[in-house]
């Protein structure tokens, strides 16, 4: 099988000739040039023959055309940060305005997908990143967005229209690029921040409808679940046929998901960073462990909770950039046969 003889093969019930894998990082020294990130996900993907590429977009990608402010680093282990939302008072919600897909930071996103489609191997299925509009919205107001959705739904709401409309431009012009699908990530989904109440007004209804502008046009379409204590019940209903969340870190586990969801599942790899003031750490098995045996035990734990079946190997949310290159290696030679 080819890469995407293999994937499809998952995601349609049937049995691939292994199980696909793949691993992504932040590529922090070129994500501010989209021809430059485009190649380097490619080389990174051909260096360790993983069978998709998830593309790696800088995390905040969706919020300085609206005004946040960045430090930019281009360093290989300092990612991207936000110093100053866009949003620091009520009146501020207004300026949240609909964008055009080529325009601004978008515009560089887009143009690094329409890259990875000439440039990606043959065969090589990739996905675009996206936000959840509160998702993009936290980026923008920062701790200020719950006390001003109890206090101030209607310009919450206003600018969530906003960021839904600008969110499905941009999938509308990525689909022209020739994804193969979307990595939809929420970091609202979880108790943490909000209540199922809160979710159910602020989040859900907009993150369906920017699915609902994918779902039949695209064929490989994750929804990542981020965080601890997360909304599991409720966000692998989500119209998308791949669920990844922090499997080796939060509730469910892999085995306790599939007995209540039988969508293929993506991960199985203990990756998962958080936003610690400005800047991420990681809590991460590929940079901290020494030997690559361990690697690919830990890869046959998760394999051993789902039998094997409907699964793709992958990080629980983003591999450390400090993961050396024999744990990477390692991953891929977990799945052989």
């Amino acid at each position: 099988m080819n890469r995407e003889e293999r994937v499809r093969a998952v995601l349609a019930g049937q049995e691939p000739d292994r199980i696909p894998v793949s691993v992504w990082m932040h590529l922090s020294q070129y994500d501010q040039d989209p021809r430059s990130l485009a190649e380097a996900m490619v080389e990174f993907n051909e260096t360790y023959d993983y069978d998709f590429i998830k593309m790696m977009p800088f995390g905040a990608y969706t919020t300085p055309d609206w005004g946040t402010k960045l430090a930019i680093f281009c360093d290989k282990y300092k990612e991207v940060e936000i110093v100053a939302p866009a949003i620091t008072c009520v009146e501020d919600y207004k300026n949240i305005q609909p964008l055009a897909a080529t325009h601004g930071t978008w515009g560089k996103t887009l143009q690094c997908a329409q890259w990875v489609n000439r440039l990606a191997k043959p065969n090589t299925p990739y996905l675009q990143t996206i936000f959840s509009p509160a998702t993009t919205l936290k980026k923008l107001a920062g701790a200020r967005m719950i006390q001003d959705m109890l206090e101030h739904p209607e310009v919450v709401h206003q600018a969530l229209e906003a960021i839904t409309e600008t969110t499905i431009n941009f999938i509308k012009a990525n689909i022209e690029a020739g994804v193969s699908g979307f990595f939809f990530a929420t970091q609202c989904g979880t108790y943490d921040l909000m209540t199922d109440v809160m979710f159910a007004e602020f989040c859900k209804p907009y993150d369906l409808r920017v699915i609902n502008a994918y779902k039949d046009e695209t064929w490989f379409n994750v929804i990542h679940i981020h965080g601890l204590n997360v909304m599991f019940d409720t966000l692998c209903n989500y119209p998308c046929n791949v669920v990844n969340w922090h499997d080796r870190q939060t509730n469910p586990t892999m085995k306790e998901a599939r007995e209540k969801c039988s969508k293929v599942f993506l991960g199985g790899l203990r990756e998962g960073p958080a936003i610690v003031g400005t800047s991420l750490q990681y809590d991460s098995i590929m940079s901290s462990c020494s030997d690559p045996a361990l690697i690919k035990k830990h890869i046959q734990e998760a394999i051993d909770m789902v039998d094997g079946k409907g699964l793709l190997i992958g990080p629980g949310c983003v591999a450390d950039p400090r993961s050396p290159a024999e744990n990477l290696h390692a991953v891929r030679a977990a799945v052989e046969r």
